[in-house]
């Protein structure tokens, strides 16, 4: 029975012999890997910064004079146009005002007529001596007072007629009127520190963009250094309900201070509204390209992977064929592709495919990416 163990141990040992004898003469297949040979490109700089629309215009209706409001003339939340009467202040006592100025004015003139004829009818008696200088300089001086007198009664008639005109309260733009802030039988004056409604200009709109300035600044220093050139200033707007605005906007300035208290600058854009959809005081997003980085290495995101630190990296295939892992910075994808700005170089080959087969500093056989598989027989193993 001993004999029979130790036959089948002696056995179990030259197999696994064997199978040691042509594992070390086979060889190890170089696995084959699809590269790309990244280039420089010009990748738009997208930024998403919050805003809020602001009125295109903005104008309180202010009374002029002092009155009892008659009239409302608007409905609330209307679209009013400039120069449309919104209310009627009583104006009678302005109305009698402006009679007693033309009346005033009446009497003036006529007091200037006779003036001036005493003065002219005076002059040739001067010049016989049959009247004393003195009394004809008299004459010419009350000519000129009174004719003084008309241009100053004129002058009163204007003003009480342009009071008169107040009395009928403009819209002073075009716009969307809010409430009305007084009733019809309220009193109001001339220097009230309310306004009567307020109107707002709501087609064009602003929206006004905070951007930290640190961000700005970044942006400045990369186009002095170059690599970066100014984009267009298009922008697109995300509403609060998450769907896209359909106009979009142009970026018309950029403040040329920054705000203390939040550490931000505005940038301001304007928007097409025909449809009031965008409201003053409402909360957007807004996403535009704020410039163009002509430096930029666009890779598939296939051939990006992260390590535990949250580090992106990829596979280059290195000059003796063997693949090289390297650490890269990646901000932001477009579309399939991940924007690299630090770690590549143009020309570099990046592997995309056969990725899992691939290990550090292994050599590889590496081939155009998507190209053609060649299947081959396999090899037959070494016999020792």
């Amino acid at each position: 029975m001993q004999r029979y163990a130790l036959t089948g141990l002696a056995t179990i040992l030259l197999a696994s012999c064997s199978g040691a004898a042509e594992d070390e003469g086979r060889e190890r297949p170089v696995p084959e890997v699809g590269f790309v040979s990244v280039q420089a490109s010009s990748v738009p700089v997208s930024v998403e910064l919050a805003g809020r629309v602001a009125a295109f215009e903005m104008s309180e209706v202010r009374p002029q004079v002092t009155g009892i409001v008659r009239r409302r003339l608007f409905t609330e939340g209307a679209l009013v146009r400039a120069g449309q009467t919104l209310y009627e202040i009583d104006p009678r006592l302005y109305r009698a005002a402006t009679a007693e100025a033309s009346a005033n004015l009446n009497s003036a003139i006529a007091n200037a007529e006779a003036t001036r004829i005493r003065a002219e009818r005076l002059k040739p008696l001067a010049e016989a001596q049959a009247v004393s200088l003195q009394e004809y300089t008299d004459a010419v001086a009350a000519s000129r007072q009174a004719a003084a007198a008309v241009a100053q009664s004129r002058a009163q008639v204007q003003t009480a007629d342009v009071n008169l005109q107040f009395t009928r309260v403009p819209a002073p733009i075009t716009g969307r009127i809010g409430r009305s802030l007084f009733t019809v039988g309220a009193l109001v004056t001339g220097n009230q520190a309310d306004p009567l409604a307020v109107i707002q200009g709501v087609d064009p709109v602003f929206v006004d963009i905070q951007q930290s300035s640190a961000d700005l600044l970044s942006l400045r220093r990369s186009l002095a250094l170059g690599g970066t050139a100014p984009a267009s200033a298009e922008v697109s707007l995300i509403l609060e309900d998450g769907s896209e605005y359909g106009p979009r906007g142009v970026v018309q300035f950029s403040e040329v201070m920054v705000n203390a208290a939040t550490g931000t600058v505005t940038l301001r854009a304007r928007f097409a509204n025909p449809q009031s959809l965008l409201l003053p005081g409402m909360f957007v997003r807004a996403r535009f390209d704020q410039a163009i980085n002509t430096n930029a290495i666009l890779v598939p995101q296939a051939a990006l992977s992260r390590d535990a630190r949250g580090q992106a990296t990829v596979y280059v295939v290195d000059a003796q064929n063997r693949a090289t892992e390297r650490r890269v910075t990646a901000d932001r994808a477009i579309d399939t592709n991940w924007v690299i700005t630090e770690g590549l170089k143009p020309g570099e080959k990046v592997i995309v495919q056969g990725l899992a087969k691939v290990r550090p500093n292994a050599p590889v056989r590496a081939v155009p990416a998507n190209k053609p598989q060649v299947i081959a027989p396999p090899t037959q193993p070494k016999r020792g």
